[in-house]
């Protein structure tokens, strides 16, 4: 398995209760590096902007809220199989879903204020790395 590099954005729900330390240990437990990191506030705009594959789907509007609501911790993750892995971790996207020990299944407050958001696929890794992340910034 090839080591990859996936973005992690800890979301405004978990950062609220301080869980970001409890989060990352998952990461880290699960074979997972942290390569970078940082805490920011999105503006609306910003997280429109991040968000914009779903601008047609009726949550959109409330997703961007939601992100420019609080601090977020935006992340770059590095591992074999990275985006897989951080996507187990994260378990599924409803929590009454999601597998026991995963960080939605113990932290996610509702299917919305999830916690956590991870890429998909490499493509979308890079997309996604290269919207919060200059070059100089991946220390891993």
């Amino acid at each position: 398995m090839a080591v990859e590099r996936t973005l992690s954005i800890i979301k405004p729900d978990a950062t609220r209760r301080n869980l970001t330390g409890k989060i990352n240990a998952k990461f880290e437990e699960a074979g997972l590096r942290i390569v970078a990191q940082k805490r920011i506030q999105l503006t609306p705009a910003q997280a429109g902007e991040f968000y914009k594959v779903h601008a047609e789907r009726p949550f959109y509007g409330e997703l961007c809220e939601f992100m420019a609501s609080e601090p977020v911790v935006v992340q770059v993750l590095e591992g074999e199989g990275a985006i897989a892995k951080n996507r187990e971790v994260m378990g599924a996207t409803n929590p009454a879903d999601a597998a026991e020990g995963t960080i939605r299944a113990e932290f996610a407050e509702s299917v919305g204020e999830n916690s956590v958001h991870g890429s998909d696929a490499p493509e979308t890794a890079a997309e996604e790395i290269a919207y919060f992340f200059s070059g100089l910034e991946l220390v891993g």
